[in-house]
């Protein structure tokens, strides 16, 4: 069945209708004003801004009285929006969206059900599936025992980084309770749509371009969940926000907000943004590819000299290169480690040896590669470079 949604226009209702539409989900067990007010000031005056409400949950009282699936629920939320768009005299029109959670698992349903409408999507703490179904089916078990009041207590430590509630309860506060109000029979029926939920091996068909937000403190949704959804669309790239966690655009709403506007509208990052999100992400990438030992020996080493030479290699040969969908990270690990023979670079080309078995080369990809970089590149080069991937085999593991 489609279940019963409702929204929440966030904008003045002042010069909206000349606004492209920007359509907010929630996540499990919130409401689309307690988790999404703070972003939306960052948007109302670029977007006309429609948040909302899984059923039972906010100003959506509505009990479904048969379970429902994402799909159905995705249909739902295009009945709300098709409504919103027919007032704007715009009916079957396109519009952005930006979703958490749950509300990022309804994002990538419309991606694919409805293609067309969904002009571009950020994907906040979400997954083109979303934990094991024992999992779900332990919580929708503690709910019909003891009601969504039971969730509360632990729901903090699950949804912010370590001591945001302690700094920040005036925006807990009305999350929790949130969470509190929501009708029990609901919550578990979206738990049992979200335990049958999988789209995983549907994700090449998105073709419209898709930015996945994670926060590098989020256990509930890792960051790993938002690289797969990045990588598996046609065109999508990851941003990872340091401290933050599941609720990201109640934690970091500015950044949310500015990520947004960015994704959807093309403004460029403000010059005065350090470290921005695409430094942040590259970060983290290159702590994932290269390794901790590795990123721990380049910035103990580092000095007011090549301090700014290291950021902007951060930024822009992990945060806006290693970090596009194009090529997977094998691909990529080949043709840097191609370059790096070319060029001599030894130093780095040992640490990118390492990498590349991460990343899935083997050993005997290895040999290839120094055989055709010999072609190429010339033999004494090839020479050289084969002795450091010799050295880093007899270091970390089998001889060629």
């Amino acid at each position: 069945m489609i279940p019963a949604v409702t929204a929440v226009r966030m904008s003045g209702a002042q010069h909206r209708a000349d606004l492209p539409l920007l359509v907010l989900g929630p996540a499990l067990g919130t409401s689309a004003s307690a988790l999404w007010t703070e972003a939306a000031r960052g948007l109302t005056d670029v977007f006309d801004v429609l948040a909302w409400d899984l059923p039972g949950h906010g100003h959506n009282r509505s009990l479904p009285e048969e379970p429902f699936d994402v799909a159905e629920l995705a249909a739902g939320v295009l009945s709300v929006v098709d409504e919103v768009l027919l007032q704007r005299d715009e009916v079957g029109g396109a519009f952005s969206y930006a979703g958490t959670s749950v509300g990022g698992a309804v994002g990538l349903q419309l991606l694919l059900d409805a293609p067309g409408r969904v002009r571009d999507a950020v994907l906040l703490a979400t997954g083109a599936t979303l934990g094991q179904r024992a999992m779900w089916e332990g919580r929708m078990t503690q709910v019909a025992m003891s009601g969504t009041q039971v969730l509360v207590a632990g729901s903090p430590d699950r949804w912010f980084a370590p001591g945001f509630a302690e700094r920040r309860p005036d925006v807990v506060a009305p999350l929790v309770k949130a969470l509190a109000d929501t009708v029990d029979d609901a919550y578990r029926h979206v738990c049992a749509a979200v335990a049958g939920f999988d789209v995983r091996a549907r994700l090449g068909e998105i073709a419209v371009p898709v930015l996945a937000v994670a926060g590098a403190a989020d256990h509930a949704t890792p960051a790993a969940l938002l690289e797969a959804v990045a990588g598996g669309v046609r065109e999508g790239r990851l941003v990872v926000l340091d401290d933050v966690a599941h609720l990201a655009p109640a934690e970091a709403p500015e950044q949310v907000a500015r990520l947004i506007r960015q994704h959807a509208l093309g403004e460029a990052p403000p010059a005065s943004s350090a470290p921005g999100e695409r430094y942040e992400a590259g970060a983290a990438l290159r702590r994932e590819v290269m390794g901790d030992a590795h990123v721990d020996r380049a910035e103990a080493a580092t000095t007011d000299l090549t301090r700014d030479l290291e950021a902007l290699a951060t930024e822009y040969e992990w945060g806006a290169v290693w970090s596009r969908p194009g090529l997977d990270r094998r691909s990529r690990s080949l043709v840097t480690l191609t370059a790096l023979v070319a060029r001599g670079h030894h130093e780095e080309l040992a640490e990118h040896v390492r990498a590349a078995l991460g990343n899935g080369v083997t050993v005997e990809e290895l040999h290839e590669l120094l055989l055709q970089t010999a072609v190429y590149c010339g033999l004494p080069d090839a020479a050289r470079a084969s002795r450091v991937v010799q050295r880093v085999l007899d270091e970390d593991g089998p001889a060629c």
